[in-house]
């Protein structure tokens, strides 16, 4: 993998794949349908950058990885665990922690733009950012970015 800059307009993108229906026993109501396209992944593939969009309806969503999302168009309404309905239209920004679920409702089309990231263990993701913050004192910054994941981990295990 490269250390080459990546850049796009995510509401001028055009996708190499048509839009599938979403899994049926999400959907609740109406034929939404959504297609995604990864743009990008991180060195130690533990995050990816990706353009998701789907057309009209209303589904359950169930978050496996932590995502950050940005809303490129279109509007949707969704229902978080406590029951609180929010809008979410272009421009805004959502956190959703892996582990959690919302109900979306989308009246028309939408795109998103996701970073999606595995969850780390707590205790392990501390001692990343102690090593990370130990190269950089070294003069080493940048050094810890090149590490995968597997390196990381037999480093930590020597110590």
């Amino acid at each position: 993998m490269s250390n080459r800059v990546t850049l796009t307009v995510p509401a001028s993108f055009d996708f190499d794949c048509d839009l599938r229906p979403i899994a049926r026993e999400h959907v609740l109501q109406g034929s939404p349908r959504s297609r995604s396209k990864v743009l990008m992944r991180s060195r130690d593939m533990s995050s990816h950058i990706l353009i998701w969009e789907c057309t009209a309806g209303r589904f359950n969503w169930y978050y496996e990885q932590d995502e950050s999302v940005t809303v490129v168009w279109g509007e949707a309404f969704l229902v978080d665990e406590s029951g609180e309905e929010r809008r979410f239209g272009p421009g805004d920004v959502g956190f959703f922690p892996a582990g959690t679920h919302c109900t979306w409702r989308v009246p028309g089309d939408f795109r998103k733009v996701a970073l999606v990231r595995e969850p780390m263990w707590r205790p392990f993701g501390l001692l990343v950012k102690a090593w990370n913050k130990f190269l950089r004192a070294a003069g080493r910054p940048g050094r810890a970015a090149q590490r995968t994941a597997t390196e990381l981990r037999m480093r930590v295990e020597q110590l």
